[in-house]
């Protein structure tokens, strides 16, 4: 067997394509797609199942988890494991941590662990799930692949209000309420992003470019938006790739880049920060190793991660 593929999110406007491109294109993996409603409730878990259903020779399933609950978290990482174990699963080649949440119109929302939901959502809940399954891998190893954004580079997104920062670590999981909901709703996902790309590990996280027929800019977002959306974005975007560049695209090509940095030979060596299917620099913060190290301690702190869960012992004992 290939091996075994965790992709969460993967109803996504961009979790949909690229399904289809690794059903197509990479058969003899076996894949969990994650989603937190896996019923046909859910219009787009709906379009995920159709989306599978074109591949009948697929070793596909889909999984719900709700990346806002650390319990769900650590339970479906223990539902992996024993699957595994049963041989019910192959060792894990690979885990896309794909999903992500923000809201633009509202104050900070916190989960039931008591964390911002889009922190708690982005980073820290695919952080305990990598950190649980890492001794789930084959022999040969496998790929982490973590979905950063050009939002965690201070200045480089049109939208920014208030850079990313993570100077006050205790603010990124208990932020302050505003009035400005857009700004601040934006900075705590770019927040999150940053804190995804400094965190990685042995891992490739790459920024898949700013996707104008995403759902998200018609989720937790102001009519504004939308209408960008709908009346700039979608009909304008042969021009406004000339003037922007070429991270401006749409999810599906986007999707595909994503499964070939992950499963693609071509990039098996490979380790870092990557714009699309190129190697790139990451912000100057995201490198700098002494926010690395404290992110690293607490992340392992909010996640609930010890030296009995994980097989980076090391990492554990050095840190907490």
């Amino acid at each position: 067997m290939a091996g075994l593929v965790i992709f969460t999110g993967a109803n996504s406007s961009m979790g949909i394509p690229a399904a289809d491109h690794l059903l197509q294109s990479y058969p003899d993996y076996t894949v969990v797609f994650t989603v937190r409603d896996a019923s046909d409730v859910d219009i787009n878990t709906k379009r995920l199942r159709g989306t599978i259903a074109k591949h009948p020779n697929a070793k596909a399933s889909i999984l719900p988890l709700d990346l806002a609950s650390l319990e769900a978290t650590h339970e479906f990482a223990d539902e992996i494991i024993a699957g595994i174990q049963s041989g019910k699963y192959p060792r894990l080649a690979a885990i896309i941590c794909n999903a992500y949440y923000w809201n633009l119109v509202g104050d900070p929302e916190l989960t039931g662990n008591g964390y911002d939901k889009t922190f708690q959502v982005s980073h820290i809940s695919h952080a305990a799930l990598v950190l649980r399954l890492l001794g789930s891998f084959g022999d040969a190893g496998g790929r982490i692949v973590l979905l950063s954004s050009d939002s965690h580079w201070p200045g480089k997104n049109a939208m920014e209000k208030y850079p990313p920062s993570m100077d006050d670590l205790e603010r990124l999981v208990h932020p302050t309420v505003d009035d400005d909901k857009q700004g601040r709703g934006y900075q705590r996902y770019a927040t999150a992003k940053l804190a995804i790309t400094t965190w990685m590990i042995t891992a490739v996280a790459i920024n898949p470019g700013n996707l104008v027929d995403s759902r998200a800019l018609r989720t937790n977002t102001p009519p504004s938006l939308h209408k960008m959306q709908k009346f700039v974005y979608k009909p304008l975007l042969p021009v406004l790739k000339l003037i922007m560049g070429p991270t401006l695209r749409t999810a599906a090509p986007a999707g595909v880049d994503v499964v070939e940095l992950t499963l693609s030979p071509k990039y098996k060596a490979k380790r870092g920060f990557y714009t699309l299917l190129e190697e790139d620099e990451s912000s100057p913060d995201s490198q700098n190793r002494e926010k690395q190290s404290k992110l690293w301690a607490q992340t392992l702190i909010w996640a609930n991660i010890t030296e009995n869960n994980t097989a980076l012992q090391d990492g554990v004992r050095v840190q907490r």
